[in-house]
């Protein structure tokens, strides 16, 4: 018998091997697991579908972190999620649940076929979860960061009858030759206009270029050679460095824009200039980059290097003008023209328009002016005005006839405000602050200072004063708008001398001063003013920004008895003559120069209200004047080297008036009795201590009645070991803080939320050797910019805690009651010691309770690290999620940034250190340090 079924075992053998070459029995074998265990595979689906659940979370949250640092998700991972989320296994369900009900296994028979089918469907779907696993686990890059923006679109609106000088500069663009392309026309032709829709056009279009540039030269006969770099580094989101040379910048930025294939259109160029000199690599064949400048003198064009490629823009012809002049009005008024309904309205837009000569810049500004206008009346008047007015529209004498009709507009206070404009150089901003305070000074405005602010915006408005793009505390004036107000003075009779950075060597000779009410020759190379000019009309008498100005007649004041306004800032002054004639004078600026002291009978300027004698290195003494001038609303000492070394000499109560201090303060007693005098205390608003010796510990509550100290210098105070930011924020308007030179500082501590150090936006701490770490700066959550120099032992910025916020608090505890062997050059008393032990426990229990930490550095914007040799660390990797600027100079041992494409930095721009630093620094992979590379280093 066994021989048989072995003999019949032989015989099927090879009918199996057929059968298993071909996978039937496979395939047979899957048909009846699936069959005889789909509860099994069921439950196993189950599971499968709850960890693919996890790693879709997962896989998710990455990708919304890379979109968070606007990244771009990886097109596999957006795949992967769309097989996800194809997945239908909601009718696998329902048949499996239904089955369940109606098909007890001792029925199995009945419903096999279903059974069967249900099965293989579980087996698949398990299948195809189970590769879905597998490939979500196996991802590593979740995105990528899209290409940064080429160009940098600018404010435009339609334009009109430009369409051909568009088209001849895209032409020239193409040349191979043409490296510089030069564009001449008269003022307020057009001419930015013009460059601002090109730039905006080279988004649009295919090309090589990398980066393009903008920048509004407006130089006058001075070139403003710090403003154009800095629109650069702006522009390539470059750090800036205040203490940085010209020359050493200018080299800096021609290394960094070499490394490019740029666009540089460079706006209303006045006078030849050297690119170099300001930061530019003059463009050439080999670059492949291209320079276009606009300016009102073909002879610059040319010097420029422009004479082969030149453009010339003329005015707009009739029907461009018309179009210009329509699209300034409102939709009302526009309509009633167009329908000349009445025609008398039409008429008189029509010779409106005309008048302007094509002019674009008289278009805008008449048609703006015009724009609401609707009684006939109106029409006819203003129609009569212009035309009053108005000669031939042959050169800019008429073009101001034309202008004039906006200033006519304004009221008396306005025009007087807009005219005092004028005063300023063409190039460059004027700071608001400053020009309602030479305004209140002046009595246009009767000690109304937000009456200032209104009238600056109803000048924004009138297009006779325009903002800046960067900073919004300051305002400029269009050159054509400047020379239109001088135009207005000239005509009214009045006279002003304004001759503000035209790089003169000598002042005015004293017969221009004679009759004249303003006198501006700020910003010039003026290195004396001998002379006593007799100007009894004299109202304002603006001289800052002479660097080289150090020497003034004994008798420059003798004869301006009606002088409001004194600005001798940034000079080299040494002392100020006697100006007990001034008896008008109200506004008097020394602020950064080399005064040493101040005349015996400046007491004598009963009306002054405002004097400004910060960073005043050299100042000794002010002979106790600033007590005895009791209209004084503003006294600011800040950064003097003169300052408050007494209390006795601490005598300003008799200030009522006083809004504004700022003042400089030499021992710990003085800045007692200044806070203790409320009234002083509530005008502080700059606070500078300086060698207050013995001075140990600075606990920032103390000064509780600073409630508009807007900013802290702490410097040369050798003896200050701990400064206290505690949990009674006392100075809410606190936002600029300095540590220098402390060479006993070790602690600064911090409280949670709220402190006084909440609102700080900028931090610097230079010379402090003994500070090892600023941990406590994550506690600053409006923190914007960073800068630490020369802080020898520092080791870290922020110490990561290791075990929990308690054992880092009891270490903290534990330094300050270390031996005091070890700190023989700042010991404490013990009981000053103790006291800053319990106010710290203190302040950890409030932590204690205090809740979730904020996320750090939730505003941070720029870190600059300079000359700090051992440091080792930042911190460890984290979210920077408002980062843009990372600067690390003379940092030897600095091996690694606390940045990675794994958190969120989004914003960062630029990484900037030595070429040597960069190779040394360590990061978790080549490939992330290739990427950090290529995306964010520039080399310095």
């Amino acid at each position: 018998m066994a021989d048989a079924i072995g003999a019949a075992g032989s015989c099927l053998q090879p009918l199996r091997d057929f059968l298993d070459g071909t996978g039937l029995l496979d395939a047979a074998a899957r048909e009846v697991a699936s069959f005889l265990r789909l509860k099994s595979n069921w439950d196993d689906l189950d599971k499968a579908r709850e960890k693919l659940a996890a790693v879709e979370t997962k896989v998710r949250a990455r990708v919304t972190a890379e979109i968070d640092k606007l990244n771009i998700c990886d097109p596999l991972v957006q795949l992967w999620l769309r097989r996800v989320d194809q997945l239908q296994l909601d009718a696998i369900d329902e048949d499996y649940s239904t089955l369940m009900k109606c098909s007890p296994l001792c029925q199995c028979t009945r419903h096999a076929p279903r059974r069967a089918y249900i099965g293989k469907r579980v087996v698949e779907a398990l299948d195809e979860v189970n590769q879905l696993i597998d490939e979500g686990k196996k991802f590593e890059e979740f995105g990528f960061k899209s290409s940064p923006e080429i160009v940098e679109r600018l404010p435009q609106t339609t334009t009109f009858g430009l369409e051909d000088m568009l088209a001849q500069l895209h032409d020239l663009l193409e040349k191979a030759d043409s490296n510089i392309i030069g564009v001449w026309g008269q003022g307020g032709i057009g001419k930015t206009t013009l460059l601002h829709a090109f730039n905006n056009d080279l988004e649009k279009k295919v090309h090589d270029y990398q980066v393009v540039l903008f920048i509004e030269v407006s130089n006058s006969e001075t070139l403003d050679t710090v403003e154009i770099q800095k629109t650069i580094s702006e522009r390539l989101n470059l750090p800036w460095n205040e203490a940085e040379t010209i020359v050493n910048r200018s080299r800096f930025l021609v290394k960094a824009l070499s490394k490019k294939i740029f666009v540089l259109l460079l706006d209303d160029v006045r006078r030849q200039f050297r690119l170099e000199d300001v930061g530019i690599p003059t463009p050439d064949t080999n670059s492949q980059s291209k320079l276009i400048l606009t300016s009102r003198n073909r002879e610059v064009c040319y010097k420029m290097g422009a004479q082969r490629n030149l453009i010339q823009m003329h005015v707009l012809d009739s029907d461009a003008a018309w179009k210009l002049f329509l699209s300034k009005l409102s939709t009302e008024t526009s309509a009633a023209v167009e329908s000349a309904n009445p025609i008398i309205v039409k008429e008189c837009a029509i010779a409106i328009a005309q008048s302007c000569g094509g002019l674009p810049l008289a278009l805008n500004v008449i048609g703006t002016a015009v724009a609401g206008l609707e009684d006939p009346r109106e029409w006819i008047s203003a129609a009569d005005a212009i035309k009053r007015n108005m000669k031939n529209f042959d050169g800019v004498d008429e073009m101001f006839s034309t202008l004039k009709y906006s200033f006519d507009r304004l009221t008396p206070t306005q025009q007087q405000c807009f005219l005092y404009c004028t005063l300023f150089p063409e190039y460059g901003s004027i700071s608001k602050e400053q020009l309602v305070d030479y305004w209140l000074a002046e009595g246009l405005l009767l000690n109304d200072c937000e009456k200032g602010s209104q009238i600056i915006r109803s000048l924004i408005s009138a297009c006779l004063l325009q903002t800046t793009s960067s900073m919004s505390s300051k305002v400029k004036m269009h050159n054509i708008i400047r020379n239109l107000g001088l135009w207005l003075v000239k005509n009214a009779d009045k006279s002003f001398v304004v001759q503000a950075g035209m790089a003169l060597d000598n002042a005015p000779p004293a017969g221009e001063w004679k009759e004249v009410t303003r006198i501006s020759i700020m910003s010039n190379n003026i290195t004396e003013l001998s002379f006593s000019p007799k100007c009894k009309k004299l109202t304002t008498l603006l001289i800052q920004n002479n660097p080289k100005l150090n020497k003034l007649g004994w008798g420059l004041f003798k004869y301006m008895p009606s002088l409001r306004v004194l600005d001798l800032s940034y000079t080299a002054i040494t002392s100020l003559p006697e100006c007990d004639t001034l008896v008008a004078l109200q506004h008097l600026n020394l602020s950064h120069t080399h005064i040493m002291r101040l005349p015996e009978r400046l007491w004598l300027l009963k009306e002054l209200r405002h004097m400004d004698l910060s960073v005043t290195a050299a100042l000794e003494d002010t002979l106790n004047n600033c007590s005895k001038l009791h209209k004084l609303r503003v006294l600011n000492l800040f950064r003097s080297h003169y300052g408050i070394r007494d209390v006795d000499d601490l005598n300003l109560d008799s200030l009522r008036e006083l809004l504004f201090l700022g003042i400089t303060i030499y021992a710990e007693d003085v800045l007692k009795k200044l806070n203790e005098t409320h009234p002083l205390a509530k005008s502080t608003h700059r606070l500078n201590l300086k060698y207050c010796a013995e001075m140990q510990s600075i606990k920032i509550s103390d000064f509780n009645h600073m409630k508009h100290l807007e900013e802290l210098y702490v410097e040369s105070c050798y003896d200050l070991n701990t400064l206290v930011a505690d949990t009674e924020p006392t100075t809410p308007c606190l936002q600029v803080l300095t540590l220098s030179v402390l060479p006993s500082l070790e602690n600064v501590l911090v409280a949670p939320m709220p402190h006084n150090f909440l609102y700080v936006r900028k931090l610097s701490i230079s010379h402090c050797p003994k500070l090892l770490n600023i941990t406590w700066v994550r506690r600053l959550e409006l923190l914007e910019r960073l800068f630490i120099s020369h802080c020898g032992e520092m080791l870290i910025i922020v110490e990561e805690e290791d075990n929990s916020e308690e054992q880092h608090r009891a270490e903290t505890i534990k330094m300050l009651d270390g031996p005091y062997e070890e700190q023989e050059d700042h010991a404490m008393v013990e009981s000053s010691h103790d006291k800053w032990n319990d106010d710290y426990q203190t302040m950890c229990k409030s932590e204690s309770t205090n809740g979730a930490m904020h996320p750090d550095f939730p505003k941070l914007r720029s870190i600059v690290l300079t000359d700090v040799k051992k440091l080792r660390g930042i911190c460890k990797p984290r979210d920077f999620p408002c980062l843009d600027t990372l600067r690390v100079e003379d940092c030897p041992n600095l091996r690694s940034v606390p940045l990675s494409s794994t958190y969120n930095c989004g914003k960062l721009k630029q990484i900037c250190g030595s070429s040597e630093w960069w190779k040394k620094l360590q990061w978790e992979d080549d490939e992330e340090g290739a990427h950090m590379e290529s995306k964010y280093f520039i080399p310095i």
